[in-house]
């Protein structure tokens, strides 16, 4: 449906979770009771994560900090590594923002730098994109993986910590991986072209504005709620049940409670010292939500599904198949989310419906914490590779760094699909020394 008729990804799962529910012959009375409390289930943590997250980014974005933050990656590194300076700044900065907010932030950025080096915007424009996505897929508050989490009961504390190790080796080689395709040139597309070429009479590259968030301020506001985060994590990890330094260490490592903390910082480090009125924070705020709703919907419908085969007995009999054919949970979990990514183009869905497929396998397997939180770091670089045509960051990639359909095909699917194997196989190095 997504792909043939481009039906709205929302549409399309809650439709055929109505249609597998029927099918599999659920009581016609118990089926809108599943459909609800799956909804209802995944978005009593997701809704809130996702909200809070892209307000974060939106003020993050707003205020000049992304340019400041890039800025400053590169006056550490020097001009001469400006390609890793920039890769290093889009790490960082794709944790609270969504991946096409985030790329879209940077392009300005990326373009000026490109002209001052005398370079076409793929030679610095790729690995960015390419880590960006990474962080995208596996890092919290990101939906897919944080969906993904809900629906195994996954820590998300864990799936933290776990997925920014695995994406910082994933950084240089995203740098790597893109050095070696930029070594033939790609034509740059007109239009691209002509935008490129127009732009410039702003300021040295990489130059922030006066009035923008330090470096500081937007680290800050980015480190402090994945601290809280790893707090609760550990003490959860190390302090036995029941203890009330545990019960206090959850509830302030709680990622509800982190981003909020974040996003209260926000008001006092950006709000306050730009001189915005509450009227005009408040406005930024909201500005953040409508694309934020679509996310929110689409894992939501995601939750739907997943529930819908569980509460149908489908998530069993897979869970079975698996058994029997003695394929590994991992690779499995790995190779669906890959199959669905390429099939109907989002990483979020991808991830949604596979937790959804394994969650029966993976909460009755008898798994510790941290080796749920692997399954589903797993899961999550399912849905990085094999970007191509039917998925929107694919456009947005291509076209701001002036790609045609084949040279993206040569390039950014072969980049996503290189990483995603990569944090794959990271993951399962993980799994071997830790679970």
């Amino acid at each position: 449906m997504i792909i043939r008729w481009q039906v709205h990804a929302f549409v399309a799962m809650m439709l055929v979770s109505l249609l597998v529910a029927l099918a599999v012959g659920m009581p016609i009375g118990d089926i809108i009771s599943t459909l609800i409390a799956g909804m209802g289930g995944t978005l009593g943590s997701v809704a809130i994560l996702v909200a809070l997250g892209a307000m974060l980014g939106r003020m993050i974005e707003v205020s000049g900090g992304a340019a400041n933050l890039a800025g400053r990656f590169t006056q550490i590194l020097g001009p001469t590594r400006v390609p890793a300076a920039l890769t290093a700044a889009a790490l960082v900065l794709a944790i609270p923002v969504f991946f096409d907010v985030g790329f879209i932030i940077l392009v300005p950025i990326v373009y000026g730098f490109c002209k001052a080096a005398k370079v076409d915007p793929v030679k610095f424009g790729l690995p960015v994109a390419g880590i960006m996505l990474a962080v995208h897929v596996v890092v919290p508050p990101h939906p897919g993986i944080v969906g993904g989490s809900a629906v195994l009961s996954a820590d998300v504390g864990w799936v933290t910590i776990i997925g920014l190790l695995v994406c910082l080796p994933l950084g240089v080689l995203s740098q790597v991986v893109s050095k070696w395709l930029n070594r033939r040139r790609y034509e740059m597309l007109p239009t691209t072209a002509e935008q490129f070429a127009k732009f410039g009479g702003e300021g040295e590259p990489g130059a922030a504005k006066l009035h923008a968030p330090g470096v500081g301020v937007v680290l800050t506001l980015i480190l402090v709620p994945l601290a809280l985060i790893m707090v609760g994590t550990t003490g959860a990890t190390l302090l036995p049940k029941g203890d009330a330094l545990r019960n206090v260490l959850a509830f302030i490592g709680s990622p509800i409670f982190a981003l909020m903390v974040a996003i209260g910082l926000s008001f006092w480090l950006i709000a306050r010292r730009l001189g915005w009125s509450m009227a005009h924070t408040n406005q930024v705020m909201e500005s953040s939500l409508p694309p934020a709703a679509t996310v929110i919907l689409v894992t939501g419908a995601g939750g739907v599904f997943a529930k819908v085969l569980t509460a149908s007995g489908i998530g069993a009999a897979l869970s079975s198949s698996i058994a029997a054919a003695h394929l590994p949970l991992i690779l499995a979990g790995f190779v669906i989310s890959l199959v669905l990514r390429a099939a109907q183009g989002s990483a979020t869905v991808a991830i949604l419906t596979t937790c959804g497929l394994l969650a029966e396998a993976i909460t009755g397997g008898g798994y510790s914490p941290l080796q749920v939180a692997l399954l589903t770091v797993a899961i999550g670089f399912g849905g990085l590779g094999l970007s191509h045509v039917n998925d929107s960051g694919f456009w947005i990639v291509t076209r701001y760094l002036g790609l045609t359909v084949a040279d993206g095909l040569r390039s950014w699917t072969v980049l996503t699909t290189v990483l995603g194997v990569a944090g794959f196989l990271i993951t399962c190095g993980l799994w071997a020394v830790l679970a």
